[in-house]
């Protein structure tokens, strides 16, 4: 084989080894989180309806397991403080947490309306998506539902939302 042979094999190698090459932030455990954390819903920059209306900031501790088939199969279980329990998933590179929240939105006649909140957060570090940090950052998204008092489009909060690692 000549000199240009084998920097055309040396290239295709390469290509080839990189398409199956694991993502950087691969970890043995893939992005599995387990163990005791501090979430905080920072109520100071929320947004109601797309405007920013201050909310209530709320701190809680999560006792979550969860394990992953793979890098992109990822299922847990949180139990929060608070009295609640949720599955959870990971989806594009982020967490994902859905519940209900019974009577959460009261109307001016008297009825409630349940809310349907969504978390979802990120590893990372600086600005850097980084699956071994122990903060995790994103949004709690909670809506209500259409209709619910008199109201035809749901009312919608979102505020950042914080996960930390305890020791």
């Amino acid at each position: 084989m000549g000199a240009r042979s084998l920097t055309t094999l040396g290239g295709c190698l390469s290509i080839a080894l990189g398409m199956v090459a694991p993502p950087a932030w691969a970890m043995p455990d893939g992005p599995a989180l387990n163990g005791t954390y501090q979430a905080v819903t920072n109520g100071d920059w929320a947004k109601t309806d797309g405007v920013y209306r201050d909310q209530l900031t709320v701190i809680s501790t999560w006792s979550i397991e969860s394990v992953c088939a793979n890098y992109q199969s990822c299922t847990g279980r949180i139990t929060s403080d608070q009295g609640w329990t949720a599955d959870m998933y990971f989806q594009t590179q982020s967490w994902r947490v859905r519940r209900t929240i019974p009577d959460w939105q009261r109307c001016p006649d008297g009825t409630v309306s349940s809310g349907h909140q969504l978390f979802i957060f990120s590893p990372y570090a600086g600005d850097e998506f980084d699956i071994s940090s122990a903060v995790l950052v994103g949004e709690d998204i909670t809506s209500g539902v259409p209709g619910a008092c008199g109201r035809g489009y749901p009312v919608e909060i979102r505020i950042p939302f914080r996960l930390t690692k305890l020791p």
